[in-house]
């Protein structure tokens, strides 16, 4: 009896009437079972009230339209550093064979070190630098030998490329391609080049982006990515020079345009042989 009396003192949050039907409670009518509503298994206007109030403070909708996608903007350091040491890496800033810690290069740029050591990760990754542990990361050092064997891969991948699609894009697709072989000769005249590395760079992949072969793309982008890197010891590239390899973009595109593949061949095997095509 004594056990019923401290089980009966315990009970008050689940006494009758505590929480609606629940067990102890009084006999719950038929149509309020599970299953047995009222006519129509409707729910009554003010238990649907109710319901609506408890799922709004639940944070529940009551409608199938999802709510409002929220707009997460996120601001890349690393692709800025990354971008940023691509430049310094075209421009020769940073030089063959020189070893440069994270944080020093952290200072240079302002910001941490952590930001710059995974954008140098990226670019070991690309073949750019390498890593020498407990000191940082060292340019790598490529010679003449290299630069041609580029030349001549890229060629292999984008001289027959280029001569299916003059035989195949029409004139007025090639028309859309003419301000980026302007960029790059706005970049030439002022002899930027890392301006002039990214514009060439565009210019190619937009010609061969018409192929509709993403692979292709993408290898040939890196190709051309890793043959604008400087020679040891090599002498920065002159404005003259830029020049001349841009004036080979708009005459590319004129060859191109007019179907002549015989200029088309000749202009792209010459550009790859350039210092920066």
């Amino acid at each position: 009896m004594e056990q019923g009396s401290a089980r009966e003192g315990a009970r008050p949050a689940y006494a009758p009437g505590a929480f609606p039907y629940a067990p102890g409670s009084a006999r719950v009518p038929e149509d309020r079972l599970p299953g047995n509503r009222v006519p129509g298994n409707r729910v009554p206007e003010q238990a649907r009230g109710r319901q609506g109030e408890e799922e709004q403070a639940r944070g529940e909708h009551t409608h199938s339209e999802p709510p409002a996608p929220r707009t997460v903007r996120r601001h890349s350091v690393r692709g800025q550093i990354l971008d940023a040491l691509r430049a310094a890496l075209v421009d020769g800033e940073l030089v063959p064979g020189q070893v440069y810690s994270a944080p020093a290069l952290g200072a240079r740029f302002g910001v941490s070190a952590t930001p710059v050591r995974e954008a140098m990760q990226r670019l070991a990754v690309e073949g750019a630098v390498e890593v020498v542990p407990n000191r940082g990361f060292r340019v790598t050092e490529r010679g003449p030998r290299e630069l041609a064997e580029l030349a001549e891969v890229r060629a292999l991948i984008e001289v027959p490329v280029m001569l299916g699609l003059a035989r195949t894009v029409p004139a007025q697709r090639w028309s859309v391609l003419r301000p980026l072989a302007e960029a790059t000769v706005a970049a030439a005249a002022v002899g930027d080049r890392a301006a002039y590395a990214e514009s060439d760079r565009a210019f190619h992949r937009a010609v061969l982006t018409l192929s509709g072969n993403e692979q292709l793309v993408t290898i040939a982008d890196e190709l051309h990515r890793r043959s604008q890197w400087p020679l040891v010891a090599g002498p920065a590239t002159r404005r003259a020079e830029l020049l001349a390899d841009a004036a080979e973009h708009t005459a590319l595109l004129d060859a191109l345009i007019a179907q002549d593949l015989t200029v088309v061949q000749a202009l792209v095997r010459e550009h790859f042989t350039g210092a920066d095509g």
